[in-house]
């Protein structure tokens, strides 16, 4: 009778947790994949609970009740020694492979380009429609002059090309012809370029390197940036490039973390997901996160001159985050502003100052802060992440200060639950993956407009439309891409597309009407379609139409 009375205790929990109402009963936000861990402890209890009530209690002879458990045992046994864990989802659900199966980025082999391209190649012609950075050409993941067609019944994304691609959480970059991303094939992390209307291969640049963790998967995840033509690239293990888009000669590479004297392994244990954050041109610095630990201590960001490669400045004294630096102007200085481990802060762009910053809890081993920070106007800024902390709006209260007091207008841990997906502003309201659901949040008092639609731990940009309204194009986990309508009244789906199968974390990249999409086994191509202007000068934007 007790084992019972422990299974409907047990399924009562799990009720609780899977419900969200354990969360109204202590006053607190659980994270998905909390609630996944939690929900495995109780059914593990559970099963276990069975199992001893069935070899002590339940009557039938020994040799049938320890014949029962023997061959439990040798399954998880044989589950141990067989069977691996190759990756898990956003929410912590495992994947398995064969012990004996190779990665499938290990069956790809080394990169088919040439390591450069003729010397007499033309240079890149940048066009109006270039997506030439992580999330777009401001960084907001918000395009303002892009005019989606949603109606992709009669009109449907034509697919132009697809092809197997080496693991990574990278992003496209794009520049005229050419689509420009990082990946991981064996031993080599490779910045790769291809063809932007046929997927061809165009060069590559291959380091040894390789970053794997169960939990953070295979390969780089940060996204190029491409500036006048050259390729500024950070791998997952430390490598900045710079790279000449028309040949794919390299102009310089410097290892972040032997030129900061970071301790490598150190560094794998203390940014356990590996190293994320993408270029930042700013002036005539490349600017990428430092890191740590190193005799001195840890050092947030590091700027490089662009042309030559040389250490420019180094600037705060936090441990790195996931996040990417970002230009913005806050009461009238422009600054860049990063989020580091247990920060915000923004720093001087001309010697790497320190300006503000403010407290934003988080580790980088554990509950990492990877969403980017959203400055607003002139005096206020968005953060947000998972893991039970949710979002928080901030505003300068005294420029005049220095550093400069930086205080809190709102905080809310039960909305925008991003993890490492980012949001969208548009009209006072923000838009984003609040643990795997869309979710709409007014700015100014932090409420929720609504919530819908299960996304997984996917991605999210915007395109703005005058006529039509703005339309938020939601990536989602499962590789299906969503429109959305981007109105504060309700969650509306105008179009789906099943564009990829498998996991998909990486970022989509919109060039016009070129859709770049990939994850971390394969890449395909679309042609949207567009309304308005913008169909007429944005279409076949492979066309390398000079920039206006």
């Amino acid at each position: 009778m007790r084992v019972w009375v422990t299974l409907a205790s047990l399924a009562a929990a799990i009720g609780l947790v899977r419900s969200g109402a354990l969360e109204l009963v202590f006053g607190t936000v659980i994270d998905g994949a909390v609630r996944n861990i939690i929900t495995l402890i109780l059914a593990f209890t559970g099963l276990m609970s069975v199992l001893v009530w069935f070899l002590r209690e339940s009557g039938h002879p020994r040799r049938i009740t320890w014949g029962v458990a023997g061959s439990l045992a040798a399954l998880v046994l044989a589950g141990v020694v067989l069977l691996r864990v190759e990756r898990v989802s956003g929410d912590l659900v495992p994947q398995f492979a064969w012990r004996w199966q190779k990665s499938p980025d290990f069956l790809l082999g080394r990169h088919s380009a040439p390591a450069q391209t003729p010397a007499g190649s033309p240079p890149w012609t940048a066009s109006a429609a270039d997506f030439p950075r992580f999330l777009g050409p401001d960084g907001t993941a918000v395009l303002p002059a892009v005019h989606l067609d949603p109606d992709w019944e009669s009109r449907p994304p034509r697919e132009l090309w697809r092809r197997p691609l080496g693991a990574g959480w990278s992003g496209f970059a794009t520049c005229g012809d050419h689509a420009v991303t990082l990946e991981q094939r064996g031993d080599e992390e490779i910045v790769a370029c291809y063809d932007l209307a046929t997927g061809a291969d165009e060069w590559a640049v291959a380091v040894a390197a390789r970053h794997q963790t169960v939990l953070g998967g295979v390969g780089p995840r940060s996204t190029p940036t491409i500036h006048d033509g050259v390729v500024f690239t950070t791998g997952a293990t430390g490598w900045l490039h710079a790279i000449d888009g028309a040949t794919g000669r390299v102009v310089w590479r410097k290892d972040v973390l032997a030129d900061l004297g970071i301790d490598p392994a150190a560094h794998a244990l203390a940014v356990a997901w590996g190293r994320a954050g993408s270029p930042l041109v700013v002036d005539d610095l490349v600017v990428v996160p430092g890191g740590g630990p190193r005799e001195g201590g840890a050092v947030a960001l590091v700027a490089y001159d662009r042309t030559d490669g040389k250490r420019r400045w180094t600037a705060g004294d936090r441990q790195i985050a996931y996040a990417s630096p970002v230009l913005a102007t806050l009461a009238g200085r422009r600054m860049i502003i990063t989020v580091n481990e247990g920060e915000a802060a923004g720093y001087d762009p001309a010697d790497g100052a320190l300006v503000w910053r403010c407290e934003w809890p988080g580790h980088s081993s554990s509950d990492a802060n990877c969403s980017q920070p959203v400055p607003l106007d002139d005096r206020r800024f968005l953060l947000t992440k998972g893991y039970g902390l949710g979002a928080a709006l901030f505003q300068v209260a005294d420029p005049a200060a220095s550093p400069w007091a930086i205080e809190a207008v709102w905080r809310e841990n039960g909305i925008l639950k991003t993890k490492f997906t980012n949001v969208v502003h548009r009209e006072g309201h923000v838009y984003g993956l609040s643990d795997g659901i869309l979710e709409c949040v007014a700015v100014t008092d932090g409420r929720r407009a609504w919530k819908g639609g299960r996304y997984g731990q996917g991605q999210v940009l915007l395109a703005g439309d005058p006529l039509v309204g703005d339309l938020l194009m939601v990536q989602a986990e499962s590789g299906e891409v969503v429109l959305v309508e981007a109105s504060p009244t309700a969650h509306r789906v105008r179009a789906r597309l099943p564009a990829l199968s498998g996991q998909t974390w990486n970022y989509p990249c919109l060039a016009g009407d070129r859709l770049l999409l990939r994850n971390a086994e394969e890449a395909a191509c679309y042609s949207v379609p567009l309304r308005g202007p913008t169909a007429e000068t944005t279409a076949g934007v492979g066309s390398g139409t000079p920039m206006q």
